[in-house]
């Protein structure tokens, strides 16, 4: 009876240690939250009970020119499903523009921008300050970018002659200078309506380099400005990792685009999120590296319902 009892036994024991050796391995635990939203337009209570059933957190809106009372209205939409607007996408600005009431005029729609978000209960507006093109520069894989980091100047941007570039540097420096004193123009408002003024670089041929953009968004050295960092947008250039890392604390928002680069590693397209150049695995490991807890932006193709784009979401979250 005993050595009955102690074969059932092995055999359990054997089984068992089978079961473990044939069991998934367990998730990488991270203590960096991050949560799930979606981009919207003017928020409605369809579109975003739908988000809401599909499992995100939140969204970010583009109706970035609301009223104060419009925003106000959209927010007790969003709270009545169980969403928060927690961004606002203000866009494309024209702080270098050479016409005075041009840069003005964008100037007035960011302070709009940013009593709307106030007004949304939004933390954050994205904002890309101007943008530099119609002149000669380097390809994306070819900038090889030194600066001085007192005055974010540039002092080469490619290797071997950089007199082909001549108009892209003084294009580059005129519109660095030119945005600092717009963004520093627009902090007091910032501070009081307490919203970041989130900084993004999105093809914009601006600040392309990890140290570069980290040095243009510390420069200002106030917690009104941070980095909006687009994991997809900046592939061609460096791996993402490379500006969450200089970036760090500075990030303040992340949106989720995937990028596939051509076999040679020259230039690509855009693809479905995960089906690009990006490790997504060493991503997240980045992000909690850096510490940051925080909203990730869905702006790319997903899946076809919000279910898969939050699968999608989750997924990445889960550093798989």
């Amino acid at each position: 009876m005993r050595t009955d009892l102690t074969r059932r036994q092995m055999f359990a024991a054997s089984a068992a240690a089978l079961g473990a050796a044939a069991a998934p391995r367990p998730r990488p635990q991270f203590k960096t939250k991050l949560l799930k939203a979606q981009i919207v337009g003017k928020p409605e209570e369809e579109p975003l009970r739908k988000l809401k059933e599909g499992g995100f957190d939140g969204v970010e809106t583009t109706a970035a020119d609301a009223s104060p009372q419009e925003a106000e209205a959209g927010r007790r939409i969003a709270e009545k499903v169980g969403l928060r607007i927690h961004s606002v996408m203000r866009g494309w600005m024209k702080f270098n523009s050479e016409k005075p009431e041009e840069v003005e005029a964008t100037i007035a729609k960011t302070e709009v921008s940013l009593r709307a978000a106030q007004a949304y209960g939004a933390d954050a507006i994205l904002l890309v300050p101007c943008r530099v093109d119609k002149v000669r520069m380097p390809q994306p894989w070819e900038f090889r970018i030194e600066f001085d980091p007192r005055t974010l100047h540039l002092k080469r941007v490619a290797e071997g002659d950089n007199a082909p570039y001549e108009d892209y540097i003084r294009a580059h420096d005129r519109s660095t200078d030119m945005s600092i004193q717009a963004v520093e123009r627009l902090v007091p408002v910032a501070e009081k309506t307490g919203v970041v003024i989130a900084l993004e670089n999105v093809w914009n041929n601006l600040w392309v380099t990890p140290d570069l953009f980290a040095a243009f968004v510390a420069r200002f050295r106030n917690k009104w400005v941070k980095a909006y960092f687009d994991i997809g947008n900046h592939v061609r250039y460096a791996p993402p990792e490379q500006y969450l890392r200089a970036l760090g604390p500075l990030v303040c928002k992340l949106h989720v685009k995937d990028f596939k680069l051509h076999p040679d590693g020259k230039g690509g397209n855009f693809v479905p999120v995960r089906r690009g150049s990006i490790n997504w695995p060493s991503v997240r490991r980045t992000i909690e590296e850096i510490g940051y807890s925080g909203w990730m932006t869905l702006e790319a193709d997903a899946g076809p319902t919000p279910a898969d784009q939050v699968k999608t979401l989750e997924t990445i979250i889960a550093g798989q």
